[in-house]
């Protein structure tokens, strides 16, 4: 099962375990809710599908990696209690709650959630004394006598032994109590997710040339050596912030992050002609259609490895700029809801700065309990922030202009909005000059190539580049889509022709 596949089976299973008859009571009983358990390669992607699906289900998240717990820390310590039994009086062991336990308790009394996912990672590498405690908890969801409250998933997450050498292994006893799930790493998926987070494009483009340098574990003489995409992505985030710093990552960098050398030497390579093809082709000239003849001859005659490259340079770019407009037409919705209960308050009689600083207060508040439940991705935040900005912003304005009533105060608001949508209207404006620039450039040069056909499969499947598209449309892109769509109806027409012809006589 591909990582895609695992999150969409703990969402399924999440949805399931937190089902309610009419009585109110889980229609699985929690005693049957079983734990999931997530095995596969490291850095494949198991933590952020479980970010991923807390975040989607609107429930809280509570994440540990388990090695860095002691028994004490996990279980809780002893201590001695007096209980009364049949009359006569005996010294018992409590043990009070375990760290892990008080942090789910914890994140419902911050955020008012009371259902969740506890992800437990590195599960089949814990020490030799809290083995048996883990043991207890996947089969009873208890730690010493302190019990996971309902309406909790445990999703626990382990390594294969060829990746670690201190796993180790689980009895019937256990396997048979919990739902595993094997998972492999697959590139197609992670390219998607890739594409959906704005990874840089050096590191798309690179692998999809070389899909084969996506995942590696190697056994040498030196120890263990691999590439992971959790590698991939760190390395993705670096290059983005170094070259915002005027920074260039060399292979010792590169190395930091992808740790097999020939990998990381042959990305480094790749790096340096990924910047150099941005000069040598003029990829700002492209988007802004003043190329030259000569760049349309060069890219024609190069190797088809260099044609990707430079097609993913326009990609990336074309990406940035319309998820740059989607998140600008975001925040223009989000505003737009604000001003509207922002008029209403106004209406009721409340004093336009007070109603800005409490709309302002409301989404700071919003923001901590969705960062406190572990449901806050990177875009989320972003937006969030770029809001309380806004909304911050015009209170301060407010202040300074001190209108003589609330008709005032709503008209100044209004055109510091209409600031907001220009903006956005120029960001889509730019985009969309971008791309039609960047389709007559192919166009010319590769004329109805594969070429175009692989650009339009790649544009679909950006999340920020199809949506734009849908927003804003792009005539070239849906004559070649309908050109695309044709030729695969028409060769299906001709296979099912031929496989309907009777075979020939012997």
């Amino acid at each position: 099962m591909n990582i895609k596949q695992a999150k969409q089976e703990i969402a399924n299973t999440l949805k399931a375990y937190l089902a309610k008859d009419e009585l109110g009571n889980y229609r699985i009983p929690p005693v049957r809710q079983r734990p999931v358990l997530l095995m596969g390669p490291p850095g494949v992607g198991k933590t952020q599908i479980m970010e991923q699906a807390a975040a989607e289900a609107g429930v809280g998240l509570v994440s540990y990696t388990i090695t860095h717990h002691t028994r004490q820390s996990a279980v809780g310590l002893p201590f001695i209690e007096k209980r009364t039994y049949g009359g006569k009086e005996y010294s018992v062991t409590e043990y009070t709650m375990s760290e892990i336990l008080a942090s789910v308790y914890s994140l419902m009394e911050k955020t008012g959630l009371k259902e969740g996912i506890l992800f437990l990672d590195e599960i089949n590498c814990v020490s030799e004394t809290l083995a048996p405690m883990m043991l207890q908890f996947l089969q009873c969801k208890t730690f010493g006598n302190q019990r996971l409250p309902e309406g909790w998933l445990i999703a626990a997450a382990g390594n294969p032994p060829e990746y670690n050498r201190s796993v180790r292994d689980f009895d019937v006893v256990t396997l048979d109590r919990v739902k595993r799930i094997d998972v492999q790493e697959d590139f197609a998926v992670w390219k998607e997710y890739a594409r959906a987070r704005g990874l840089h494009g050096a590191v798309v483009s690179y692998l999809d040339i070389k899909k084969e340098n996506f995942y590696r574990v190697e056994t040498t003489a030196e120890g263990i050596r691999f590439a992971t995409a959790r590698g991939w992505e760190d390395l993705s985030e670096l290059l983005t912030v170094y070259e915002a710093l005027g920074l260039r990552a060399d292979r010792e960098v590169v190395g930091q992050y992808i740790q097999l050398p020939r990998i990381a030497r042959d990305f480094a390579n790749y790096l340096e002609l990924y910047h150099k093809y941005q000069n040598i082709y003029h990829v700002d000239e492209i988007l802004k259609g003043t190329w030259r003849p000569i760049t349309v001859r060069e890219l024609r005659a190069a190797p088809f490895d260099e044609k990707l490259s430079v097609m993913g340079l326009l990609l990336s770019r074309l990406s940035e700029a319309a998820r740059e407009t989607r998140r600008q037409d975001s925040l223009c919705e989000a505003l737009h809801a604000a001003l509207t209960a922002f008029k209403e308050a106004l209406a009721a009689g409340e004093a336009p700065q007070a109603v800005l600083e409490s709309l302002a207060g409301e989404r700071r508040e919003a923001l901590k309990r969705a960062r406190d439940a572990g449901q806050l991705d990177k875009p989320r935040q972003a937006l969030a922030q770029l809001e309380i900005n806004a909304l911050e912003d015009y209170r301060r304005r407010l202040v300074q202009e001190s209108p003589a009533g609330s008709g005032e105060a709503m008209e100044l608001v209004r055109g510091w909005f209409g600031g907001e949508v220009e903006k956005r209207s120029t960001l889509a404006q730019g985009a969309k000059a971008e791309l039609d620039h960047a389709f007559a450039f192919l166009e010319e040069t590769f004329g109805q190539g594969q070429e175009l056909v692989l650009f339009v499969t790649e544009l679909t499947a950006s999340p920020d580049a199809s949506w734009f598209i849908e927003s804003f449309g792009c005539d070239a892109y849906f004559r070649h889509n309908r050109e695309l769509l044709f030729d695969d109806a028409h060769r299906r027409i001709r296979e099912e022709i031929a496989s309907a012809r009777p075979a020939p006589p012997v």
